[in-house]
């Protein structure tokens, strides 16, 4: 695999704390990777360095053969809240975006591609409504459109759907995966949640408990595309990709801490594995 973004030897530290350390990973041009960890190992620090919000400590993040040091409109970010700004309009807040990434446009082209891109979500009949008159998933499909608009290198979420409602956020899942499927698009994103992570990923980033957390294993995701969250659990090798990465969090996890590492095990090559592969096949109806 050639990396289009590589993150090596990235460690992060807050006074005499090491949140995370000795990080690395690539990810490949058109991937999608998830990083599935406890609360405090940092992820999101992970990826507000990845975004050019935070510098690490130690270590760098190349993207595209260069080193990042800043935030660029090369790598859109979706985050936990929608960050919408509450006096524009859903096309508004999109058509700015666009504006930033396209300073040569007119306003008027710059609203024509904000609503375009809110149709490929969804909400064309909601294009002229402020926040306010916005549902919690309108809300998360405006901040998804107006990431995607802007036609990013790369996409990062930050666990963008885990204060919706679950028939909420199992739609935008599905919204998502569609979407990054018709657009190739590379993507980063943070979740808790491991059907999430199954659907939407292409390798699943499992980290260690912090602090001085670490990538401890990394699980390919084989299960065909394109998935649903209606076909996923009907997948053979579906259960056995999710139970693998539930026993790290619930036990491997904290074992890997408080342990030293297996024999062979290595920040740099850190171990990939295939767990759907393994899987015997569904039984016939």
């Amino acid at each position: 695999m050639t990396a289009y973004v590589s993150i090596e030897g990235v460690a992060r530290r807050y006074g005499p704390t090491t949140i995370f350390q000795d990080v690395w990973f690539g990810i490949a041009r058109g991937e999608f990777v998830c990083l599935v960890g406890h609360s405090g190992c940092g992820k999101t620090t992970i990826l507000n360095i990845l975004a050019g919000l935070e510098a690490p400590d130690d270590g760098a993040v190349i993207v595209d053969g260069q080193a990042i040091s800043g935030p660029s409109l090369d790598r859109a970010v979706v985050f936990q809240g929608h960050a919408l700004m509450p006096w524009m309009t859903a096309a508004g807040n999109v058509a700015f975006a666009i504006s930033c990434r396209h300073r040569d446009w007119s306003r008027a082209a710059c609203d024509a591609a904000a609503r375009e891109a809110l149709k490929r979500v969804g909400l064309d009949h909601a294009a002229d409504r402020k926040p306010a008159e916005l549902s919690g998933g309108m809300k998360q499909r405006v901040g998804i459109a107006r990431a995607l608009a802007i036609h990013p290198k790369m996409l990062l979420m930050d666990e963008p759907f885990s204060a919706l409602d679950a028939l909420t956020r199992g739609a935008l899942q599905d919204e998502v995966a569609r979407l990054v499927s018709e657009t190739e698009q590379t993507g980063f994103m943070i979740t808790h949640d491991v059907d999430e992570a199954i659907l939407l990923a292409d390798r699943i980033l499992l980290m260690s408990n912090g602090p001085e957390a670490r990538i401890a294993e990394v699980v390919l995701n084989t299960l065909p595309k394109p998935r649903t969250r209606a076909n996923l659990h009907h997948m053979p090798g579906y259960h056995a990709l999710r139970d693998h990465i539930l026993d790290f969090l619930i036990a491997r996890s904290r074992a890997f801490k408080a342990d030293a590492p297996p024999a062979g095990w290595s920040a740099r090559a850190v171990p990939e594995v295939s767990p759907a592969l393994s899987a015997p096949p569904l039984a016939a109806a």
